[in-house]
């Protein structure tokens, strides 16, 4: 029989460092590979390559499609949280008049008490009846000194004393934002871009793979490229020779469009796998152990 040690015993009051790791206790870091970074020619929101692309002023992209069902989307849930703030707008409104006409027949009540000396009695049929079932004034008066006890009561398990939080809706925002970067977005200010596709030989074999290159100098664009596009028509070219040419010339390359340097969006895309790019590719995730996770009286099994 092998010798027991720290990682076979099993039989302690607590959890050894080992079976936490084993319980997949506390968090967990992973590095992302390759496979787990966006590609610069894939839509932010379906992450597959995209179909009539549209940027935003920050470089985002997205497929023409996703981005209008998502600010419709965004424009239908601003319209029902509207509705929902109009209604407790009103509803405040109407408790507010209540107070105040509790509050003047309060007056009423103490004025009528002070300058007669007693409360009137109502023998009136017409009278309207209370929620108890009494008329009169004495009984809206008991009425409310009960009200008023129930209410100070700290009689948290009756159902009548609970305490109740009213949920109040803010006033949402009015316009649209960008689901990458959280700016606001308008349909307007989207432009289409357009990418120089590679169309020699040797990609001519690869219907299904497409290849962009630069139409400048020729370069296969990849994610280790910073990438420009002009607003001003769309194209899509490497920072250098937006930087050598665009700048200087102030009109593109491919249509002979002018353009400013206002004009210029850099794009925004994944990494490379490799740390030096300056992304932050480490996953973390952390998991409770104890009561209420369902992993408190797990054991892990002894290796024989």
């Amino acid at each position: 029989m092998p010798q027991r040690h720290s990682k076979n015993n099993n039989d302690l009051a607590f959890f050894t460092y080992d079976e936490k790791r084993k319980l997949g206790y506390g968090t967990q870091s992973e590095r992302l590979g390759k496979d787990s970074i966006k590609p610069f020619d894939a839509c932010s929101l379906c992450l597959k390559p995209f179909i009539d692309p549209l940027c935003c002023q920050k470089g985002h992209v997205f497929c023409k499609e996703c981005i209008l069902e998502c600010l419709l989307s965004q424009k239908k849930d601003i319209q029902r949280r509207l509705a929902a703030h109009a209604v407790q707008q009103k509803q405040e409104k109407e408790e507010e008049e209540e107070k105040l006409m509790l509050q003047k027949a309060r007056e009423l009540d103490a004025f009528d008490q002070q300058n007669h000396g007693a409360v009137p009695q109502y023998n009136d049929r017409n009278q309207s009846h209370d929620k108890n079932g009494f008329h009169g004034a004495n009984s809206v008066k008991v009425t409310s000194y009960e009200e008023e006890a129930l209410r100070t009561m700290k009689a948290f398990w009756l159902p009548s004393a609970t305490p109740e939080a009213p949920v109040k809706v803010e006033a949402p925002s009015a316009s649209t934002v960008c689901p990458e970067g959280n700016e606001k977005l308008k349909m307007k200010t989207l432009f289409p871009i357009y990418l120089t596709e590679d169309t020699s030989e040797q990609k001519k074999s690869k219907p299904l793979d497409k290849t962009y290159i630069c139409p400048s100098c020729k370069v296969t664009l990849t994610n280790t490229l910073s990438l420009v596009a002009l607003s001003s028509c769309g194209h899509v070219f490497c920072k250098k020779c937006a930087d050598k040419f665009m700048v200087v010339d102030k009109v593109c390359l491919v249509c002979n469009k002018g353009c400013k340097e206002r004009n210029l969006v850099k794009l925004e895309k994944g990494g490379t796998g490799f740390a030096g790019h300056g992304d932050h590719l480490q996953a973390t995730s952390f998991k409770h152990l104890g009561s209420g996770s369902g992993l408190g009286l797990t054991r892990p099994a002894v290796k024989t």
